[in-house]
């Protein structure tokens, strides 16, 4: 059955395979158009940097007019990043667009890892320390990314 939003994703998925942005990849999660795995490379020259990040995104019937539920399964120390993976970034809620493409989405996940917000926090001691000691929060950032080479 080709719902709007299974041939939307369709077309994400083409674009995105055509045309990817720097440092991230995502697919239909087994046959499956609603269900993705992605994975977010770290940024460049940043405390991120090296990092391999896995995440999924689940799709409704309403997407593109409604977002989808995007979390982090990799390990993630950051301030806008609950404990459960689920993260904390307007376009995901309430500045959603049905412009947003899935590599949008992605895209400004990266982006959101050295741009934190720690007004908005989801991680109370990620968003201190990211306040208080720039020093300490990189190395528990490099601490992150060095688990990330191993997680499966």
């Amino acid at each position: 059955m080709s719902t709007p939003a299974r041939k939307r994703l369709m077309r994400d998925f083409k674009r995105l395979q055509q045309d990817p942005p720097a440092g991230i990849s995502g697919a239909p999660y087994d046959n499956n158009i609603m269900l993705w795995n992605a994975v977010i490379f770290g940024p460049d020259d940043t405390p991120w940097d090296g990092g391999t990040f896995k995440l999924t995104l689940q799709f409704t019937e309403d997407y593109p007019n409604k977002p989808p539920t995007v979390r982090f399964l990799s390990r993630m120390f950051h301030p806008n990043i609950y404990a459960d993976g689920s993260i904390c970034l307007d376009i995901l809620q309430n500045q959603w667009s049905p412009i947003y493409d899935v590599a949008a989405i992605l895209t400004s996940i990266q982006s959101l890892l050295c741009d934190p917000n720690p007004n908005s926090p989801a991680n109370s001691e990620a968003a201190q320390l990211f306040n208080a000691n720039k020093r300490e929060y990189n190395k528990k950032v490099r601490e992150i990314v060095e688990q990330s080479w191993t997680a499966d």
